[in-house]
C-alpha cells in the first residue's frame, strides 16, 4: 500500500497528492514530478541535499549507521574477500560473478589495456608540469575519436566494449600522464600481471633496471580501489549521469566525471589531508592547530574529517586504517612521522566535544593519502588514483541510466533572483 502526502497551497487552497515511493532500504522519496504542473511552483534544494535525482539499484549508504553496500554486499566483506575487478564486475552486472564469468571478465580487461600509439603521442602536446588530472580528462575525452565505431549507446555490445575498454585503459592513461611529468619513457602494460600489479609496473618500472612488484603494495592499491569504487550519487557520478543523459558518447561522460572529481572538495580531499599534516608539522602542534580550526573567524579546516553523507565513522576509513599499518610496516616506514601525527590527531579530535558534537569522524580520505605517499605515488597523482577506482562505479551508473527505457535528459530548474524585464538602452544613454 503506497503512502500519500497532501501538500496544501495556503494562498490558493489547492491541494496536491504526493506519492511516497519506497525503496528496498533508506527513507521514502516524495514524487514531486507533477508538482509544477499542479501548483505552478518549483522545489528549492541547494546542493540537492534532500533530492533523489534518480532510482538506482547499485549502491546504498546509511550515513547515520555508517553502512555502505555495493549491490547489497557490505563493503567490509568485499574488502576482506574480493578483488577490485570482481567488485567492478559486481557493480556492472548486478551480481557476484561465477568463477568462469570472472575469469572471462578479467581476461577481457587485461587484453584491453593497450592504448593506440597515436593516443600516446597526444601526451607530447602537454607541458611537462601539466596537472595529471588535466591530461587524463583530455585523453579520456579524446578516446571517442579513436573508438567512434563502438559508441552507439543503444547497442548492448557497444556498451559492453566501452565498459571493459575504459576500466582497462584508465591505469595505462594514468601511468602515461605520470611518466610524462617525469620525462621518463612510457612503460607498456603486461597481460601477465594482475590489474594493480600491472599499474605499479607501468608507474615505476624503467628500461635501465628490473622492477620488483611488492605484493603488499599491489594488495593495498586493490583495497583502496574497492573502497573507492562507488559511492552512490556523489558529485562526479551525478556529473557522469547528467552528461550521459544527453546521449553524449560514454567517453565524454566519463571525462566529465574525471573533471568533477578533480575538485578539492571531492576527489582532491586526500591531497588536502596530506597538505594539512605537513602544515601541522609535529604532534606538539596539534592543540594549536585544532584551536585555529575551532576559531570562529578562522578559515582553517580539519581535512579528512566529516562527510556529506556519513554522520558516523566512515566504514571505509576503519579498513584503510589497518591497511595503513601493514603498508608502512612492510615498507619499513612504520615510524613514518605523518602516520604518527595522523593517529594522534585522530585520537585528540575524537575526544574533543567540539568535533564529536558535530559528528566529525575520520573519512576515507584521512588515511588513503598516507598509503599512496608510502607507495611512492606523488600528491599530484592522488586524485588520478581515485578516478581509476571510481571508473567502475561511473560505468555502472552510466549503464544503468542508458539501459533505462524511460531515460530523460537531466534539466534542473532554478529560483531566479535576477532583475525583472529591462528595456535596452542605446550606448549613448547609459
Amino acid at each position: 500500500m503506497s503512502t500519500k502526502f497532501e501538500l496544501k497551497n495556503l494562498a490558493s487552497g489547492k491541494i496536491s497528492q504526493l506519492d511516497a515511493l519506497s525503496g528496498t532500504l533508506g527513507p521514502d522519496a516524495l514524487d514531486i514530478s507533477q508538482l509544477t504542473k499542479d501548483q505552478g511552483v518549483f522545489t528549492f534544494d541547494p546542493g540537492f541535499m534532500a533530492t533523489a535525482s534518480t532510482e538506482s539499484k547499485i549502491t546504498f549508504i546509511d550515513g547515520d549507521a555508517g553502512v555502505l553496500l555495493y549491490r547489497g554486499y557490505p563493503v567490509e566483506q568485499l574488502a576482506d574477500k574480493s578483488s577490485y575487478l570482481e567488485v567492478a564486475n559486481l557493480l556492472i552486472e548486478g551480481q557476484l560473478p561465477t568463477k568462469l564469468k570472472l575469469s572471462a571478465f578479467q581476461n577481457s580487461i587485461m587484453h584491453h589495456t593497450m592504448v593506440n600509439e597515436q593516443l600516446l603521442r597526444f601526451f607530447q602536446g602537454f607541458h611537462h608540469n601539466a596537472h595529471p588530472m588535466a591530461m587524463v580528462s583530455a585523453v579520456v575525452a579524446s578516446m571517442a575519436a579513436f573508438y567512434h565505431d563502438t559508441t552507439d549507446i543503444n547497442d548492448p555490445r557497444h556498451r559492453e566494449i566501452f565498459s571493459h575498454r575504459i576500466i582497462a585503459k584508465l591505469p595505462t592513461i594514468a601511468a602515461a600522464a605520470y611518466k610524462h611529468s617525469l620525462g621518463q619513457p612510457f612503460v607498456y602494460p603486461r597481460n601477465d600481471l594482475r590489474y594493480c600489479a600491472n599499474m605499479l609496473n607501468m608507474f615505476f618500472a624503467v628500461p635501465c633496471e628490473p622492477y620488483a612488484i611488492d605484493p603488499v603494495a599491489a594488495e593495498a592499491l586493490d583495497l583502496l580501489f574497492i573502497l573507492h569504487a562507488d559511492h552512490e550519487q556523489n558529485a562526479s557520478t551525478s556529473t557522469v549521469r547528467l552528461a550521459g543523459s544527453t546521449g553524449a558518447n560514454p567517453y565524454a561522460a566519463i571525462s566529465a566525471g574525471v573533471s568533477a572529481l578533480w575538485g578539492p572538495a571531492h576527489g582532491g580531499a586526500n591531497e588536502a589531508v596530506l597538505d594539512m599534516l605537513l602544515g601541522i608539522g609535529s604532534v606538539e602542534n596539534i592543540d594549536k592547530f585544532l584551536a585555529r580550526v575551532k576559531a570562529k573567524d578562522s578559515n582553517v579546516r580539519l581535512m579528512g574529517f566529516g562527510h556529506r553523507v556519513y554522520k558516523n565513522f566512515d566504514p571505509r576509513a576503519k579498513i584503510i586504517r589497518s591497511m595503513c599499518y601493514r603498508v608502512l610496516d612492510k615498507l619499513g616506514k612504520s615510524d613514518n612521522p605523518l602516520f604518527e601525527l595522523s593517529l594522534r590527531l585522530e585520537e585528540v579530535a575524537l575526544k574533543d566535544e567540539y568535533f564529536v558534537s558535530r559528528k566529525l569522524y575520520p573519512n576515507v580520505d584521512f588515511y588513503s593519502g598516507i598509503i599512496y605517499s608510502a607507495l611512492g605515488i606523488p600528491r599530484s597523482m592522488f586524485t588520478v588514483m581515485f578516478a581509476i577506482a571510481r571508473t567502475a562505479g561511473w560505468v555502472a551508473h552510466w549503464l544503468e541510466m542508458v539501459s533505462d527505457p524511460n531515460m530523460k535528459i537531466s534539466r534542473p530548474r532554478q529560483l531566479y533572483t535576477g532583475p525583472k524585464k529591462l528595456d535596452y538602452l542605446p550606448i549613448e544613454k547609459r
